[in-house]
């Protein structure tokens, strides 16, 4: 779970039901079936209109997603560069049919670094390894962020579809003030709810849902031009310690791998 992430979601579910209770008595007066109906309804059948059924359904089910830890964290990406320098070392002891056996699982554990061993093992060059590479980096990253814009495109109908809740609330307020108008207020009051729910939708739930998952898949992409530039320059026969500083050089250097420091233990 990403404790964070369920921390900031319920403190701002806390903040608001806090400002409720602090503010009236009647807490009622918020829950409104009609106009939250309209809202997430209009939203949806906006959104299945848009795009394609697979798609949407994608990107709701990462709504659930953001509260389960990240698959790819920082520490994990200096655990890359030490996993290439090995097999660096390995290419200069016993070539590439040592890297071929040392990866034959690879597959059922991470493909796309299973295709890029791949291509070193058949014999490409440094330039032809990363060409390919970044190739299935940006396609890759450009299919997994298609559902981020869906819930973009949620999160800017939501509001739109509270002010269609709150104007049929209005009509129907006014079509009922000429026999009562004291219901003035009150009416008022519920008309206004589909507004408050369309602006919560969607910046409580959908942009934050959005903006997650967007960066997200940023680290996942990060993560495979620095395995890229690795496995390219392994192609290449570049020395274990060059790979290390190119690879470095991608990195924040305060989780930089040190050749030495390893050696020494």
């Amino acid at each position: 779970m990403s404790l964070p992430t369920i921390l900031g979601f319920f403190l701002s579910l806390v903040l608001f039901i806090g400002a409720i209770v602090g503010s009236t008595s009647n807490y009622q007066v918020f829950l409104h079936a009609t106009g939250f109906v309209m809202v997430v309804g209009g939203t949806l059948a906006a959104t299945f209109v848009a795009f394609e059924v697979r798609y949407v359904l994608q990107a709701l089910s990462l709504i659930k997603a953001i509260f389960f830890s990240p698959r790819m964290g920082r520490g994990m990406l200096t655990n890359e560069v030490a996993r290439v320098i090995r097999w660096g070392y390995m290419v200069q002891k016993g070539g590439l049919p040592a890297l071929e056996s040392d990866t034959k699982n690879l597959r059922k554990q991470d493909q796309f670094l299973a295709f890029g061993v791949n291509l070193v093992v058949s014999g490409y060059s440094g330039p032809e390894v990363r060409e390919l590479l970044e190739n299935q980096v940006e396609t890759a990253f450009q299919r997994r962020t298609v559902p981020t814009e869906i819930l973009k495109y949620m999160a800017s109908n939501a509001p739109a579809f509270g002010m269609l809740a709150t104007l049929v609330g209005l009509v129907v307020m006014l079509d009922n003030m000429g026999t009562d108008p004291s219901k003035l207020g009150p009416g008022m009051a519920v008309g206004l709810l589909g507004t408050l729910y369309g602006v919560l939708f969607a910046r409580l739930i959908l942009m934050p849902a959005a903006n997650k998952v967007h960066q997200r898949e940023s680290i996942i992409r990060f993560r495979g031009l620095l395995v890229t530039e690795g496995l390219a320059l392994l192609a290449d026969r570049k020395s274990p310690r060059f790979i290390q500083d190119a690879m470095n050089s991608f990195l924040d250097p305060a989780i930089h791998f040190d050749i030495d420091r390893v050696q020494r233990r």
